[in-house]
């Protein structure tokens, strides 16, 4: 597994563990960042048909993913379709919305960023990726 990118959700501990799980059980198809992420750390955006491998909050590989899907959208666009895909038991956009804001406003995140203050609105954007398991491992 060391050929392939690593596919990382949130950041190590509870909230990547729960992603991880539903991954691995299938409830999880779709994930979303922020545009400025991949800016930041100057990383390429991914690429439809490119393969990475997931891991868990000890960073190890535990499944193979295929993306099959990568939009940049503004997050005030994000569908509804995509926020159930997530796989976090989201029922509604606004239920989306407000579970991303309590990671994009958290400590963790605000910690990264090195902005305490930092918030989002509808016109940031993000990008929007769906994908599915090709392997567990």
């Amino acid at each position: 597994m060391s050929d392939l990118p690593t596919f990382q959700l949130g950041f190590p501990g509870p909230l990547r563990d729960l992603l991880v799980a539903a991954v691995l059980d299938g409830t999880k198809t779709s994930t979303s960042g922020l545009l400025q992420d991949y800016e930041i750390d100057g990383d390429p955006l991914p690429v439809v048909g490119a393969r990475e491998a997931v891991v868990d909050s000890d960073e190890q590989p535990v499944a193979v993913i295929e993306l099959t899907e990568v939009r940049v959208a503004r997050i005030g666009d994000v569908d509804l379709d995509f926020a159930r895909d997530e796989g976090e038991g989201y029922t509604s956009v606004a239920e989306w919305r407000a579970g991303h804001e309590d990671f994009w406003h958290g400590a963790d995140y605000r910690g990264w960023l090195g902005d305490p203050e930092f918030t989002v609105d509808d016109d940031m954007m993000a990008v929007l990726v769906r994908f599915r398991v090709v392997e567990r491992l």
